[in-house]
């Protein structure tokens, strides 16, 4: 009875006799340390001394705790938080339960954190250099005070940008779960966003060509789809060769494999530096940067890749980057056609 209450665990669990051997273990237990262990003591299983000390306690003294135990296969480390509990006759019940994607997430969270503090901290300190330089030796000075004046609002800009990229981050994110359901045509939209962008696009020598479809039905969020064509080809602009041409496409695919029925495939290519092999996995990370400087002095805050990847997502679509390094850089996405 009580071997098959612990098969029905998911998490590992064993099972120690009044002697601290390994009377049971369960399937996920065995998996994960060996079908060796059962009638093994539990401090050759175990070894760990912060599990042995509480496990001595419980086995002991019928003492109830908590104790964090690493497993390691190879170079792969996984944390278990271990929950020992005294039951009847001496017998102490081990419960593994796996903690590595809390303490992802809250690594994650620090991160993020200790990154917006960063990108803030720059803009901030310059502001503050640019006042105090102001109410100083520039106070008198007409054209000093109209140079920093134009500084100070580049950097404001900068960090407005910041705010809005986070904030719409966080709606993404908070409607990762929440497929949308409103049908968009996709080719108007990209008609706009590449008209939008255009003239800026003209100043600096770049040429967006479009090819699209008269029509591109398909289930989604208008606004986020259009944040993701004025993002991707805003990047191409910024980021390609000038003087150069960015090409922007979205066709028709029967079937794709991935997306399991009918797709439209949106195509970004630019053809300027590259990119280098090892950075493509890491694009759509919060602000990562292949050169940060450069990122910010085109107005960059590291999070529009990051935003694009959600609204891919919730739109379960998929997003690719391809780049050789000299010929340019082409992103691939699809989404769900309507079929």
């Amino acid at each position: 009875m009580i071997a098959a209450v612990l098969d029905a665990l998911v998490e590992p669990a064993l099972l120690l006799d009044g002697e601290g051997r390994v009377a049971l273990a369960n399937r996920a237990a065995q998996d994960k340390l060996g079908v060796w262990i059962v009638g093994r003591s539990h401090v050759s299983v175990l070894r760990q001394p912060a599990l042995l000390g509480p496990v001595g306690e419980a086995l002991v003294r019928q003492v109830p705790g908590h104790a964090r135990f690493i497993h390691s296969a190879g170079e792969v480390e996984t944390p278990f938080d271990v929950a020992i509990t005294p039951v009847a006759e001496g017998q102490v019940l081990l419960v593994f339960r796996d903690v590595s994607d809390t303490q992802a997430g809250q690594s994650m969270r620090r991160d993020f954190v200790a990154n917006v503090s960063h990108e803030l901290k720059t803009p901030l300190a310059a502001l503050s250099g640019f006042i105090e330089t102001m109410q100083g030796t520039a106070r008198n000075d007409a054209p000093a005070r109209e140079r920093f004046l134009a500084l100070m609002s580049r950097e404001v800009a900068r960090m407005d940008r910041l705010v809005s990229d986070l904030l719409s981050l966080s709606r993404v994110e908070e409607q990762s779960r929440r497929r949308p359901t409103a049908t968009v045509d996709f080719s108007p939209l990209a008609r706009e966003a590449a008209a939008t962008l255009r003239p800026g696009a003209e100043a600096s020598g770049v040429a967006i060509a479009l090819d699209c479809p008269p029509a591109a039905p398909m289930a989604g969020d208008r606004d986020q789809l259009m944040q993701v064509l004025t993002n991707l080809i805003g990047n191409a602009v910024k980021y390609g060769a000038r003087p150069g041409a960015v090409e922007v496409a979205i066709a028709s695919v029967d079937r794709d494999p991935v997306i399991r029925g009918p797709a439209w495939r949106l195509s970004v290519a630019d053809h300027g530096p590259g990119i280098a092999p090892e950075h493509l996995p890491r694009l759509t990370e919060r602000f990562y940067r292949i050169d940060t400087g450069r990122s910010r002095k085109q107005g960059g805050t590291g999070l529009g890749l990051a935003i694009v990847k959600h609204i891919v997502n919730r739109h379960r679509g998929r997003l690719r980057i391809d780049s050789v390094e000299g010929r340019g850089t082409i992103v691939t996405v699809l989404f769900p056609a309507l079929s």
